[in-house]
């Protein structure tokens, strides 16, 4: 509702800010500096800008300060053997949003909220009857600490809701005193537009920068608890959060290189042949209809293939390879998650090839054939060598996709930790094990949930470096054409 306030106040800034402006010279817009609608633009930004990141900075600011404030009236004996911090302040946000439920439909007031807490067995009940589940028992000092987190939330709401309104309209209001002919309301609106672009091609590069620092600070805690060279150099992945857990990456690197290592077994010569086919062979009707359908598969939601995997190709493997090889029983394996991996990564490959080719200069190939090679050599000897390093891109650019899947891995291949060269026994990747330590009402503290942000780091790590890779590639072998 605020937002559609400041909205609305900055829609009747643009419109009163051109009004203004007209006004201000009799009715002549040619003795303006700048266009009436630049004077109305200037008076937009200035009233829905400041309040707009006057909301954001408060909705990043105040649940910090509140949470803070609430965890301040809480003991160490509230919170329960086995459990953290966090848990209990989860259930102070729980009840909290449950004495806003209860009082909106019992009619209490303040007080009556207050009073809840002398009875905390039917406190228990009747945050249940409306659907608030809790851990435990509610203790007074947690009680307390959810009246406060409610109380805190709803003046932090009125405070912010005043706030931004005053600063809309005082932005409104002084923006409006400012307009006059000689006003360069052209250049305020511009240098907003420009600031607007810088910060949009900073979003990328500051939201790396976040990913980077977080990994790397949660790394750090982890490698705090748990030795580096164990992590690094262990064979064995056995996490036990009760202590004496064996956290070596190597099991779980080499589930996630073998899985995709067969899935680009399948996607690179495939999708190399059909971006061939679609680029030198296939008449325009045919590839007006063919490359969308491959490109379809891209838009299949990952789960969809993990389905796929675990109903059909899955026990295809096992029926009628691995059983009769004896070389295995299960359904789930490396050799399911990787062909399912490796349908799934095609468009990748062939998508970006094909645009590779087509980018090689046709005179090039009227050359191979005018000196009598045929089609299939010029493909070969000149069109190929020509494409190959935007090719070893594309490629190089599906294996960082398949290294980062989860949902066929967790489906297909199972979830067991493992050094095998057999490609129909159940293995894991990384991405499978970062879901499952963090999944679950887990201490964040312990190395078993650290744990994940190391191997995301590490995770991180391979793919940059793949991605490098293919850019290095990429422009050392680049061929310039005019």
């Amino acid at each position: 509702m605020i937002l559609l306030v400041v909205l609305a106040l900055a829609a009747a800034g643009f419109l009163a800010g051109r009004m203004r402006a007209l006004k201000s010279t009799g009715g002549d817009p040619r003795q303006l500096h700048s266009l009436p609608g630049h004077h109305g633009q200037m008076v937009l930004l200035f009233t829905a800008v400041p309040a707009l990141l006057l909301i954001a900075a408060w909705l990043l600011i105040q649940p910090v300060v509140i949470e803070r404030n609430a965890a301040a009236l809480l003991a160490p004996a509230d919170i329960p053997e086995g459990s953290s911090a966090s848990l209990v302040m989860s259930d102070v946000r729980r009840i909290s949003d449950g004495l806003d439920v209860i009082g909106a439909r019992e009619g209490l007031t303040e007080a009556g909220i207050a009073a809840l807490g002398a009875d905390m067995g039917g406190l228990r009940d009747r945050l249940g009857a409306v659907g608030v589940a809790l851990g435990g028992e509610v203790k007074p000092t947690v009680f307390e600490a959810a009246k406060l987190f409610r109380t805190e939330s709803r003046g932090g709401r009125r405070a912010m809701t005043v706030t931004v309104l005053l600063t809309a309209i005082a932005g409104l209001v002084l923006s409006l005193r400012r307009i006059r002919p000689d006003l360069r309301a052209r250049n305020v609106s511009e240098t907003f537009v420009l600031a607007l672009l810088i910060g949009s091609s900073l979003i990328a590069v500051l939201t790396t920068i976040g990913i980077i620092a977080s990994l790397l600070f949660e790394s750090l805690s982890f490698f705090r608890l748990y030795p580096v060279k164990d992590f690094l150099f262990s064979l064995t992945w056995n996490p036990q959060f009760r202590g004496g857990s064996d956290l070596g990456i190597w099991p779980l690197l080499w589930g996630t290189l073998y899985v995709s290592f067969i899935a680009l077994l399948v996607a690179a010569p495939i999708g190399l042949m059909i971006a061939i086919y679609l680029s030198e062979y296939a008449s325009k009707r045919t590839r007006a209809i063919v490359k969308p359908a491959i490109e379809i598969l891209a838009g299949i939601p990952t789960i969809v293939y993990g389905l796929f995997a675990l109903v059909t190709v899955g026990p295809m493997l096992r029926d009628y390879f691995a059983q009769p090889l004896g070389l295995g029983t299960s359904s789930s394996s490396v050799m399911t998650a990787g062909l399912v991996m490796g349908i799934m990564v095609i468009p990748f490959v062939s998508s970006l090839s094909d645009d590779i080719i087509n980018a090689v200069p046709q005179s090039l190939r009227d050359g191979s054939l005018g000196l009598g090679a045929t089609p299939s050599e010029t493909i070969k000897q000149v069109v190929l060598p020509a494409a190959l390093p935007g090719v070893v891109g594309a490629i190089l650019l599906a294996a960082s996709r398949a290294i980062g899947e989860t949902m066929i891995v967790v489906m297909g291949a199972g979830a067991a930790a493992k050094l095998s060269l057999n490609p129909f026994e159940a293995m894991t990747t990384v991405t499978v094990k970062i879901v499952s330590q963090l999944t679950g009402d887990t201490e964040f503290a312990s190395p078993e949930t650290l744990v994940a942000f190391a191997l995301g780091l590490t995770l991180f790590t391979i793919t940059l470096a793949l991605n490098i890779f293919a850019l290095y590639i990429v422009r050392k072998y680049r061929e310039q054409y005019e």
